[in-house]
């Protein structure tokens, strides 16, 4: 104790004893500590803030009621996710506690990720459905109805197991001549959906087949994931030919299903709905036939009755020439008689006109004594003693003839 100080005014530790840490240490420290007695961990929470920058990590932000804490999943852990992340999805995360020191800002790095309540496999099943009929894959409208009778089926499945067998069996039992074409594909595991869309298209592209069946047999959800991937709907959106999906047994549902023309329950009820019974087929048309050929008989019957009354009602054509010659026979003498009877009223009218017409002509006036004096040389017709001079020249026209004169006097 330095003199002259009191106790009480000594520091709590001398420069020489005082321990101290860099920010960084301290991070350190917390972070060992964390990874340390937090290495595993599983945590429920909700997703908030969700984003995905251009390096392809998932960082998001897990919360509950009362807490929250950031959560970033690296992108090669969240590529094997087969759902998809939304904000408001509860999910269960393995991982490890640690802080970015960087800005001292405390994480969860998220190794595994399962959607709280729902199956990941059924949370990406109902994503990817919704997302595919809301741009109309499942449309009903642009369904294709089924050849009949396809001359070439194609088949898109495995090599391996019953399901080939069982199919190529129906169509050698019902149509033997009909022409299948195989693309063996595998149907489940890595890779299994990018080979079956590569399958439908090659195969439709070919132009080899009318028709194509694309499956496999039954098994579990995981079993049957490659007709649930979007790249196997997409391919069978785009085939050129109608497809049915055959995947599984009856319960089951695959995306295929809904996106393919038709679905059968099973593989083997697909090759029944591509070809029909044969025999069926020759009953049906022995059916047909026999239709025909009574409707034939029936049309035939009732034209026959047909003809009959008509002949009935027929009278003999020369009898009926006979009556229509008389007939004209009358009508033309009585358009003849009518005709005279006409013509003598149109003289009676010509001669009671022309008697009229005659009372009016100058030529009557000068048969009575009377004569035109004509002005020379216009020939202008006088009508008073004033028009004229002594001397002047006057051609008048009488009944029979005519005289040239000169005036000598005026009254």
């Amino acid at each position: 104790m330095r003199e002259g100080k009191r106790e009480s005014e000594l520091p709590l530790f001398s420069e020489e004893s005082r321990v101290y840490l860099t920010v960084s240490e301290l991070s350190q420290i917390i972070k060992g500590t964390l990874e340390r007695e937090l290495e595993e961990v599983w945590v429920v929470g909700e997703i908030s803030n969700f984003r995905v920058p251009p390096s392809g990590h998932l960082y998001f932000t897990l919360k509950d009621d009362k807490s929250q804490i950031g959560a970033v999943m690296f992108r090669r852990q969240g590529s094997n996710l087969a759902f998809q992340l939304e904000n408001g999805m509860e999910v269960l995360c393995f991982g490890r506690v640690s802080l970015y020191a960087t800005r001292g800002d405390l994480q969860l790095y998220v190794e595994i990720m399962e959607p709280r309540g729902k199956g990941a496999l059924y949370l990406a099943f109902e994503q990817l459905k919704k997302r595919l009929g809301d741009e109309g894959l499942f449309a009903a409208e642009r369904k294709r109805a089924l050849p009949f009778l396809p001359a070439a089926i194609g088949i898109v499945t495995s090599l391996q197991g019953a399901v080939l067998r069982d199919m190529l069996r129906i169509v050698n039992d019902r149509f033997p001549d009909r022409r299948v074409v195989i693309r063996p594909v595998k149907v489940q595991g890595e890779g299994a959906a990018e080979e079956i869309a590569q399958g439908i298209a090659e195969l439709g592209d070919s132009g080899l087949v009318e028709v194509m069946i694309v499956g496999r047999g039954g098994g579990s959800l995981e079993d049957l994931w490659a007709f649930n991937e979007e790249v196997v709907a997409r391919a069978i959106y785009a085939a050129p030919v109608p497809v049915i999906s055959a995947v599984g047994h009856e319960v089951d549902f695959t995306i295929a299903d809904f996106v393919a023309d038709h679905r059968a329950p099973t593989p083997t009820a697909a090759a029944e709905m591509v070809l029909p019974q044969k025999e069926e087929l020759v009953e049906h048309l022995r059916g047909l036939g026999s239709r025909l050929l009574r409707a034939v008989q029936s049309r035939v019957e009732s034209e026959r009755d047909a003809w009959k009354g008509l002949a009935r009602r027929l009278t003999d054509p020369r009898r009926r020439l006979r009556e229509n010659q008389m007939r004209l026979d009358e009508l033309s003498l009585s358009l003849w008689r009518r005709f005279q009877d006409h013509l003598a009223r149109l003289r009676d009218r010509l001669a009671h006109g022309s008697e009229r017409l005659g009372g009016l002509s100058p030529l009557a006036v000068l048969e009575r004594g009377y004569s035109i004096a004509h002005k020379m040389p216009e020939g202008r017709i006088v009508k008073d003693s004033g028009a004229v001079d002594i001397g002047d020249r006057l051609r008048v026209t009488f009944a029979r003839g005519r005289a040239l004169c000169r005036v000598e006097q005026k009254e």
